[in-house]
């Protein structure tokens, strides 16, 4: 394989990153890379606490991809054992740690879900718990031993946790170590990680260094913030966009993002060149194109890369009639609700937030401004059900709309 110069891999993998430790070594370590014509190990690790990838993985994933488009080697690791531990990153507590089972099965679609991104012919898929499960106990102490409290201590969640007299675990002192040691078993030459897991990564420089190795390069990519725009994207929190949602929730997520936040999402998940997001911002910022027209592009670009531009052009169709013909706004509250049978409309209205009390839901009701899934309600004694499974927009006003959802039992 002939490897492209390494200056002008160097350019391009720099785009987008936060920290890169060091410039100096990467450009030696690509340089060594096409003179021996040997492919760099690039190695990312992700512990599989929940079953899905959402777009703030594929920050990460997406570096991984342009260093597998150069020709280098791709190491997807999947944490089965250090997600036993539970990652302390960006903790104020202890977290619990998941069963061997649920990290099992999150891990299975874990190893499905990145080839959506990465070529399944070049990536390796490895976990940790191959090495980890043969350590014995005196593994672990060894190498504990090769790592102080104070240095653990320097860690910001660590410090902050220790100043407040908050509970700190020994255990989770271990899961840099174990990360650590994850890159001196995969020999990486990279490691890339959100900037939240910059001491860990770190961690691995100096256990490759204590075992008389290469040291690795250490990458960080910002983390991606979810579609609220203030706390990073995570399932938990109910603000992610995943790899596994279909291309509808997808394309309509994707509106939802702020118009401050848009162009992060540009920056961080699209392959558009720096001087073209420029563009953009100063097409925006003078008015050339209209916010709405540049989010509509995103909500594509996304939904084309997870399945293809066909279903992103019958997305765009459905989302306009749905919501732009019938003057429905593109970001609007959200509601799960449970199946039920025989809801009072009133007290339904007064839940959703959309009226202050029963007595105004009424009020509503009779004043004919009321619509539920495109039905005008006059009846303010009406019964709904909801079904496991129905979708619909709630509207009070003119311009008061919830979107509701209801799930299964």
């Amino acid at each position: 394989m002939s490897f492209k110069d390494p200056k002008e891999q160097l350019k391009e993998i720099k785009r987008g990153l936060a920290d890169l430790i060091s410039e100096k070594d990467l450009l030696a370590k690509l340089e060594k890379s096409k003179s021996t014509n040997t492919p760099l190990v690039i190695k990312a690790g992700f512990d599989p606490t929940r079953p899905d990838i959402h777009l703030g993985h594929t920050v990460v994933i997406n570096k991984m991809k342009q260093f597998q488009n150069f020709g280098h080697k791709v190491v997807f690791l999947i944490g089965d054992f250090t997600a036993m531990i539970g990652d302390p990153s960006g903790k104020n507590e202890t977290r619990p740690p998941l069963t061997s089972e649920e990290i099992k099965v999150n891990a299975q679609t874990y190893a499905q879900q990145v080839f959506k991104i990465l070529d399944p012919d070049k990536t390796e898929i490895a976990y940790n718990s191959k090495w980890f499960n043969d350590f014995k106990p005196e593994d672990f102490i060894r190498l504990s031993s090769q790592y102080t409290v104070a240095r653990m201590l320097e860690r910001d969640d660590f410090e902050k946790r220790y100043k407040n007299h908050t509970p700190i675990s020994l255990h989770e002192f271990l899961y840099p170590l174990i990360q650590g040691y994850d890159s001196v078993a995969l020999k990486a030459d990279v490691e890339l990680g959100g900037t939240d897991q910059i001491f860990n990564l770190l961690v691995g420089r100096d256990l490759q260094k204590s075992h008389s190795m290469a040291q690795q390069v250490v990458m960080t990519v910002p983390i991606l913030e979810g579609l609220d725009g203030v706390q990073k994207m995570s399932k938990s929190l109910d603000n992610y966009i995943g790899l596994d949602d279909t291309p509808k929730d997808m394309f309509g997520k994707s509106m939802r993002v702020s118009d401050e936040l848009m162009i992060r999402y540009y920056e961080l998940l699209t392959d558009l060149s720096t001087d073209e997001i420029n563009q953009l911002k100063e097409d925006l910022a003078s008015g050339q194109k209209h916010p709405r027209d540049a989010k509509v592009e995103l909500a594509k670009f996304i939904v084309s890369r997870f399945y293809d531009s066909a279903t992103a052009e019958n997305c765009l169709e459905e989302f306009n009639r749905i919501f732009v013909k019938k003057g429905i706004p593109d970001n609007m509250p959200e509601f799960n609700k449970a199946p039920s049978e025989q809801v009072g409309v009133c007290g339904f209205l007064t839940e959703l937030k959309m009226t202050s009390s029963n007595s105004e839901a009424r009020r509503m009701i009779q004043g004919g401004a009321v619509e539920i899934a495109g039905q005008k309600i006059s009846d303010p004694q009406l019964k709904i059900d909801l079904t496991a499974g129905d979708e619909f927009i709630v509207k009070v006003g003119k311009k008061k709309f919830s979107k509701v959802k209801v799930g299964s039992v």
